[in-house]
């Protein structure tokens, strides 16, 4: 008994220090986001500007421009890392990510279709972003009902979604006008920019809705993941489960592709170096959520400096490094969780 505490404690504590610098990571994330830039603001204005005592200009810089980009930034990858937590543990497998499993590309195409088709803009986007993520919800949960066998038919499933909707994508980009095109095509590559407070709140409010359900998952999930029987056993149905889990990651996918696009790989990314960090082998939704916020911050600030005078759109950055991120998953998993 003393020694199964003592690992308890010790992985306790891991968490609180994980935790702990995390926070510290995003906190100079935010930092340097709302003081580098064509406008630079030195430590002790932007320590003005904050308590109310600087310019009109440094104060539009700040709490107009850059705090609802950085805002954004955080709490966009914070429902990214959830989102990709809360599927890869249920699933029990490290591709398991909004992304890659179509969630994304489904919003995506209901996106691009009420852009291009409809001419739609604004909040009722997030409408038809949560309707096409949950549609491919529904065929991935009938495609992977039983789950016995790992979840990969519903990873393949998922992967073959994703590329039916790249494709409808493509065709519609094809057909739409070219000023059109180039606004679907900033959208469904992923960006920060221009983004105003009223969508922050948007994003904000929803994973507060989201927090019970999140809270609930995080305690079945461990169970789930001792297999139907085990969890049963237990007193935990896997039915229920997958539907918080199948619906909190849709929600959570679908309201950020409303507003800043279908932005890839930070679901996948967070929870694997999560778990990796952990060293426990189960995902922490938090800790994930708190890395994907990281995650995306910091690549928002390389998409905007890291070339001088080129603003990238973020999702530029986290395609490459996910890309990269992936492969060497594939390269070190050695077929063992695959």
């Amino acid at each position: 008994m003393s020694a199964t505490l003592a690992v308890r404690r010790a992985a306790a504590r891991r968490h609180r220090i994980v935790v702990s610098t995390v926070i510290v990571f995003a906190v100079v994330a935010v930092v340097v986001a709302v003081s580098v830039g064509d406008y630079p603001i030195a430590p002790d204005r932007l320590w003005a500007t904050l308590t109310g005592s600087g310019t009109r200009i440094e104060q539009y810089v700040v709490f107009q421009v850059r705090a609802p980009r950085a805002a954004m930034a955080l709490v966009v990858g914070a429902a990214l890392g959830a989102a990709g937590a809360l599927l890869q543990s249920f699933l029990g497998n490290p591709l398991a990510s909004p992304d890659l499993l179509g969630i994304s590309g489904g919003s995506g195409l209901a996106a691009v279709t009420a852009i291009l088709v409809l001419g739609t803009t604004g909040p009722l986007l997030a409408v038809f972003a949560f309707a096409g993520g949950a549609a491919v919800a529904v065929l991935l949960a009938l495609a992977g009902r039983s789950l016995r066998d790992g979840g990969f038919r519903l990873i393949l499933a998922g992967i073959g979604v994703s590329f039916l909707t790249a494709a409808l994508i493509n065709l519609l980009m094809v057909r739409a006008k070219v000023e059109e095109a180039r606004l679907a095509l900033l959208w469904l590559t992923g960006s920060l920019s221009s983004t105003p407070w009223w969508q922050v709140v948007v994003v904000v409010i929803v994973i507060i809705a989201l927090l019970p359900a999140l809270v609930v998952a995080s305690r079945w999930l461990p169970l789930v993941q001792l297999g139907r029987e085990s969890a049963h056993g237990l007193g935990v149905a896997s039915a229920p489960v997958r539907l918080v889990v199948v619906t909190s990651a849709v929600l959570l996918t679908a309201v950020t592709c409303a507003f800043v696009g279908p932005i890839s790989f930070i679901a996948l990314c967070a929870p694997a170096i999560a778990r990796g960090l952990l060293r426990h082998g189960a995902v922490g939704v938090g800790t994930s959520a708190a890395l994907g916020a990281v995650l995306l911050s910091a690549a928002d600030l390389v998409a905007q400096y890291a070339i001088p005078g080129v603003s990238m759109p973020v999702g530029v950055v986290t395609g490459a490094v996910g890309a990269l991120f992936l492969l060497w998953l594939l390269a070190t998993s050695k077929g063992r969780q695959l």
